[in-house]
């Protein structure tokens, strides 16, 4: 249930902030998104798949991290990518 590498490889160019960024806080939420919307995907077909839906917790407790990161560092970036990737805000 991986993300394949053409799709992995499209997030980091459409995401990165420069040509050789793959590590960047944007690349990394998004690619922790498209991750979160496929497993819950499998979880809704899958209902009593516990250890995927733990590692589905994490990955949006990761996610959360990285946003709050981005929102104390920089409000317009964090506000840019949240619209761009269609999260929601509080």
């Amino acid at each position: 249930m991986a993300l394949d590498k053409n799709t992995k490889n499209e997030l980091i160019k459409e995401f990165s902030r420069h040509e050789n960024d793959t590590g960047s806080p944007e690349v990394q939420v998004a690619l922790l998104t498209t991750r979160i919307s496929q497993l819950t995907d499998h979880l809704r077909e899958n209902t009593h798949d516990e250890s995927s839906r733990m590692g589905l917790l994490k990955m949006v407790g990761r996610r959360r991290r990285l946003l709050n990161y981005i929102l104390r560092y920089d409000y317009e970036r964090y506000v840019a990518l949240s619209d761009r990737l269609g999260i929601r805000r509080n």
